[in-house]
Order: C-alpha cells, then sequence, then structure tokens
C-alpha cells in the first residue's frame, strides 16, 4: 500500500511516519495502542504500559514493526470514537465502495482471563463492494528479538522464548515465516474480524468468530458508556473534557491504580533533536493533578485507587528515600528502579534519536510532588471520602519533612538536567503542602503539629514574596534571585498562594503574555535564558496554555480566557487529542497522548464554563 494510495486529512511526516496527531488511542486499562489515520497500528506493548513493544514502526519504519489493515485500493480516510467510548473507528472512502475498521481492546474483570489482553480489529463494508489488505509483522523487544511463524488454519502463532502472540482471524491467511497477511474482499454488511491476543501461563489460543468480536464489540460500549456516566459535568465543552476523561481512564493501569504520564515512548519535542523520554511511569505530580480532575467530573473510585498505590510508596527513612519520602516517579507496578537506556538500532520517529527506555530522572530531587500530591489527598478529603486515620498518618509525615526540608535547591516541575536551582514553583507547592495539611487538620479536627506548620507556612510565603519578585521585571520569576520568566509561576493563583487579582499577580500575568505567549500558546521558558542541560529548543507546552487559560479565568478577563481556549480547542487532533507540546507549524510534539495536557483541559474547561455562568 503507497502512500498515495492511502490518502487522508493528514499528510505523512517524511513519506514514512504519520504525523505524530494522526493517531488514535485504545487500551483495556493494561496497555494501549495508537492507531493511525491509515489504518495501522504503529505502536503495541502486550500486557502492560511499560512492555517492551510489540509494533514499533512510530520509532523506527522499518524495524519497529506494524498491524496493517486497510483498503487495498485508493481511499480517503478519517477516524472516530465510537460516541461516549474508546473504540475507534477508521473509516475508508474509496470509489467502489466505502468500509471501515472498528479497532478496540476488550475490558476484563479481574476472574476472567485478565492476562489474555487481547486487541480486536473487526472490519465492515459498509457500502458497495471493497478490496482490504492486512498484514502483521511484529517485532518482539522493540525489534530485537526474532521469532518464529507457526500456522494452523486460520490462526498464526508468532513466538519468541519469552513471549508468544496468537492472531485469529475469519479469513485465509498467508505466511514467510516472519510475517502474515492476507487480501479479501468483502460485500456490503459483510465483515472480517482479526484478534490479536497474547497467550502463555495458562492463557491458551482462542478463536474470534465473528459473533464473539460482536458481544465483546457491545460489552467494551458498555462498559466506557456506563464509566462516563458517572461524569457530573455538563458545560459548554463536554464534548471535549469527557474525551480528556476517556483519554485519562484509559492511561490508568488497573491492577494497582497508578496513572501514566503517557503511553509511549521517544516521540521529539522537536523532529531531529534529543528530548524523548520514556513517559510510560508514574509521576506524582502527573497523577495528583489527574486525581484532581477526574474528582472534579465525580470519579472518586480513580481517586481512591491511586490513594492506595501510593500509600505504599511512601518511605519514611531507609536507604531508597536519601531524596525524600516519595521518588518523583514510579513504573507502573510501584518499582523505583527505571534505568534508563538507548536503543541504538532504531532510527526514532522521522530519524530523532535518540530512542529511550527507562527514564534517569527518577531519582531527582523535586520538591513540588508534596504540595500536588497532598492537595490531591486534600480534595479526594473533601469531594470523595473521608481519608482514612492510616492516610492522615502519612499527612502529617510529609508536612512534617517539608517543613524540614523546603530550604533547598532542586531539578524543578521541568526535570533539569543542568543543576538544582531555588526554583520558585517547587517553594509555592512546598507552601501548598503545608497549607492544604493545616486546612485538613481544622476541618476533621485531626492532630497535628500546628505551632510548627503554620510557622514554616508562613516562613515560606515570605520567603517567596521577598525572593521570588523581580522589580526588574515586574513578575514573578523562575528562581529566587534571578530575571528569567517561568510560566509555572501561572500555579500560584490556582493553587491559591496568591489572590489572582493581586496587583503583583496581575503585573506578573502580563509579563508571562508579553514574553512566553504566542497566539494563546505558552512556552515553559526561555532555554537561552535558563539553560537546563539538554541541547536544543522546544515547542509551547500545552499544558502551560491551559493554565494560562484558567489564570485569565481567575482574573476576570473571561473574554480573553475563551477565546485563548477555543484557540487551544484548534490544537487537538481530529479526536480532540493532545500531545505534550505544539511547535511553530503547530504539529502536535512529544508523547502522545499526554496525561498532563487533558488533566489541565479539564480543569481550564471547568473553571471558565463556571465564570461565564
Amino acid at each position: 500500500m503507497t502512500a498515495e494510495a492511502l490518502r487522508s486529512d493528514f499528510a505523512p511526516a517524511d513519506g514514512r511516519y504519520l504525523p505524530i496527531a494522526a493517531h488514535g488511542l485504545i487500551g483495556d486499562l493494561r496497555s494501549a495502542a495508537l492507531v493511525g489515520t491509515n489504518g495501522t497500528i504503529d505502536w503495541y506493548c502486550s500486557g502492560r504500559f511499560d512492555a517492551p513493544s510489540i509494533f514499533a514502526s512510530i520509532l523506527d519504519a522499518e524495524r519497529g514493526g506494524s498491524f496493517e489493515l486497510a483498503a487495498d485500493v485508493p481511499a480517503r480516510t478519517k477516524q472516530f470514537y465510537f460516541p461516549d467510548t474508546n473504540v475507534l473507528i477508521t473509516r475508508f472512502f474509496a470509489e467502489d465502495g466505502m468500509g471501515e475498521v472498528q479497532d478496540f481492546m476488550p475490558v476484563v474483570d479481574e476472574s476472567h482471563e485478565a492476562d489474555r489482553h487481547r486487541l480486536i480489529r473487526r472490519v465492515v463494508c459498509v457500502r458497495g463492494v471493497l478490496p482490504f489488505r492486512m498484514r502483521v509483522a511484529p517485532r518482539f523487544d522493540y525489534g530485537t528479538v526474532p521469532h518464529t511463524v507457526h500456522m494452523n488454519g486460520m490462526q498464526a502463532l508468532f513466538a519468541t522464548p519469552a513471549q508468544t502472540i496468537a492472531l485469529t482471524c475469519s479469513v485465509p491467511l498467508e505466511n514467510d515465516g516472519r510475517d502474515v497477511w492476507a487480501q479479501f474482499k468483502l460485500s456490503e454488511g459483510e465483515a472480517a474480524v482479526f484478534a490479536l491476543d497474547q497467550v502463555g501461563d495458562g492463557v491458551g489460543p482462542r478463536g474470534c468468530p465473528l459473533t464473539e468480536a460482536e458481544d465483546q464489540f457491545e460489552k467494551t460500549v458498555r462498559y466506557w458508556r456506563h464509566w462516563l456516566s458517572q461524569s457530573k459535568y455538563r458545560g459548554r465543552w463536554r464534548e471535549m473534557v469527557h474525551r480528556s476523561a476517556l483519554t485519562l481512564k484509559l492511561l490508568t493501569y488497573a491492577p494497582t491504580g497508578a496513572i501514566i504520564a503517557a503511553p509511549t515512548t521517544s516521540l521529539p519535542e522537536r523532529i531531529g533533536g534529543e528530548r524523548n523520554w520514556d513517559y510510560r511511569y508514574v509521576w506524582i505530580r502527573d497523577a495528583a493533578f489527574c486525581v484532581y480532575a477526574l474528582l472534579r467530573l465525580g470519579f472518586t473510585d480513580e481517586a481512591e485507587s491511586f490513594m492506595n498505590f501510593l500509600s505504599d510508596r511512601v518511605c519514611m527513612g531507609g536507604p531508597r528515600c536519601s531524596a525524600g519520602p516519595l521518588q518523583i516517579m514510579y513504573g507502573i507496578d510501584g518499582r523505583s528502579e527505571l534505568p534508563e537506556r538507548e536503543l541504538e538500532h532504531l532510527e526514532g520517529y522521522s530519524g530523532s534519536a535518540p530512542v529511550r527506555v527507562g527514564n534517569n530522572a527518577v531519582h531527582q530531587l523535586q520538591l513540588d510532588i508534596y504540595g500536588e500530591l497532598i492537595d490531591s489527598l486534600y480534595l479526594y478529603d473533601k469531594w470523595g471520602k473521608p481519608i482514612s486515620s492510616a492516610h492522615w498518618d502519612t499527612v502529617c509525615e510529609l508536612v512534617d519533612w517539608v517543613c524540614d526540608n523546603w530550604d533547598q535547591p532542586d531539578e524543578g516541575i521541568w526535570e533539569t538536567r543542568g543543576g538544582r536551582k531555588n526554583f520558585l514553583y517547587s517553594r509555592v507547592m512546598c507552601w501548598v503542602a503545608i497549607e492544604r495539611g493545616i486546612r485538613m487538620a481544622n476541618h476533621r479536627g485531626l492532630p497535628a503539629n500546628r505551632e510548627r506548620w503554620y510557622g514554616a507556612r508562613d516562613d515560606l510565603y515570605r520567603r517567596i514574596m521577598r525572593n521570588g519578585w523581580s522589580e526588574a521585571r515586574g513578575a514573578f520569576t523562575q528562581s529566587e534571585g534571578e530575571d528569567v520568566l517561568d510560566a509555572s509561576v501561572l500555579m500560584m493563583p490556582l493553587s491559591k498562594f496568591i489572590s489572582p487579582t493581586d496587583p503583583k499577580w496581575l503585573s506578573t500575568l502580563d509579563a508571562l503574555g508579553k514574553d512566553l505567549v504566542s497566539d494563546s500558546l505558552v512556552y515553559r521558558y526561555d532555554p537561552l535564558a535558563s539553560p537546563d542541560g539538554v541541547p536544543g529548543d522546544e515547542g509551547t507546552f500545552s499544558i502551560c496554555s491551559f493554565w494560562y487559560v484558567e489564570a485569565l479565568t481567575r482574573a476576570g478577563r473571561k473574554d480573553e480566557a475563551r477565546l485563548a481556549f477555543e484557540k487551544m480547542i484548534t490544537y487537538g487532533n481530529h479526536l480532540g487529542l493532545y500531545a505534550e507540546e505544539i511547535d511553530r507549524a503547530g504539529e502536535q510534539r512529544g508523547n502522545f497522548p499526554q496525561a498532563f495536557t487533558h488533566l489541565a483541559l479539564i480543569s481550564a474547561a471547568f473553571n471558565l464554563d463556571r465564570a461565564l455562568g
């Protein structure tokens, strides 16, 4: 299938790679797959988000592996989600007919083959007659482990010493000992099914006839619609907010309650650049913000599951905790070691090497995570369920630790690799940690070291107001004693540290708008003015753009906020999904989709809608 034969609303990035935004996401709360608008699954890690890939052609078109399924004639394509679900539909419009591929991963309960990890692709001819072509070309362990193919009728087993996947379908297959393919024609009303299963450890190959695929389709649709029905949001941007909520749910690892930052690794922040990171882990910051966003919408179960995940992670003392009671991130199973390495055999998306797995930022000191975590506990206690006595003991230990340790430099929210600084955002979030602890203690009448907490909170406030303010810039700055602006300070009024109409804050908002905002898009900071230890530049940071909307809203500049929000919506992809950044040409960059961006969209929409009345 040539690029010319399959047309869509997206042009290939370089002839071999679709744009990052030209994808939809499916998943089963354990792993996820990216499906391109051309019908190709070019990213999939079976069983776990952080497992080695089976399909990774998004990181190397030749060596990564893929699962192609498309019309075998020239066709236009469009994608959409089956309403209120994470079932993805890719439609093919050809001269003699129209068809669609329905992609989904059944969500199973713990008691019924929870280790099967099934991916189903159902092809339906909607009108006329349409030929299709399918090819499954797995490349195990990021393309490093060879495999064998064993055929059994219309079933193929792809096997390595460590892993076996089974392809079951309703059409005849051909193979060359490595890949499997099929060509078939469907008439109006006819369908074909392809099911990919992870087998082994007591889970054997299983057929997937058309009736079973239909049944699993209906059950999966019911699951997602039932889950979404819990949402309390009825505002102006319901479709965008609900798509973001469904995306955040897709990024949840059900066995532990962990919430990952993104389902991909090494999608570049700039084509040809080195800012390529593995985001398939649990950042305390990202997950805590996710809890806030989901609580706002009424999803309390996810918040409770994440709190349980965290309760096992807190370490007061001991050799693992030299940087504090919490690491900044963990594996989805709670593991603390995430060694970073480069996969030199993969060329990277559009030639953007290196491709990394693991993340060396795991042992950085980022003091802000305590504020984000305790704020989410405070909100859970307020909007969800009262926190347990055990959780309160943990809060007290964390707040006491913050009181002892807030006055030290750290790597900050942006995980700079250029050395520690006295970042203002870290100071603000330490203030939040103590202040929210005080609120919970007073609201519930809980025991606390109040005198110490009050003193540390007040000292922090005076330190920030004295050392974080630059008279020269007329703004709060990135770090103490410097004049560099940083979009993270947009969280100051959002976290209730400062009034959103305080003259100093309004001056800061204007300075940020002048120096870091471009057509509603917000840069994190200027890396030339504040080197971060990584070469190259980057695009605007989408979470900051939504923070800007919310800051404008709270400052009473509602018309500006609404225009900025509507502009940001135009930068989402055709499904309403967002990567981490947006480049100068308006293309999405970085890992995709990004939880950080979607949770900020929810918060901005919620608060702007309420302000507009």
